[in-house]
């Protein structure tokens, strides 16, 4: 029971859950996976298709993590100043 009033319950909704692991690996996953097929079709298929597929494998995770900096840079920090 809540002292202020009584006879009405305390419901209060906690600020932020806890998030599951399984919604936190999905992504860092796969940008590992696409790491490493890239990094092993550049060195084992040294033409052709395979020097396409390293190229593009290999270039979406720095995509990926050029696009989270911009974000994370163009967002405020809750610290009161621009991070």
């Amino acid at each position: 029971m809540n002292a202020a009033s009584p006879e009405k319950p305390d419901t209060a909704v906690p600020a932020s859950a806890p998030r599951q692991p399984v919604s936190v690996w999905p992504w860092p996953i796969t940008l590992g996976l696409l790491t490493t097929f890239g990094l092993l079709s550049a060195l084992l298929g040294q033409h052709g298709i395979w020097l396409a597929l390293s190229w593009v494998a290999l270039s979406i995770p720095l995509v990926v993590t050029v696009v989270c900096l911009l974000r994370a840079w163009r967002r405020p920090s809750f610290k009161g100043g621009p991070s």
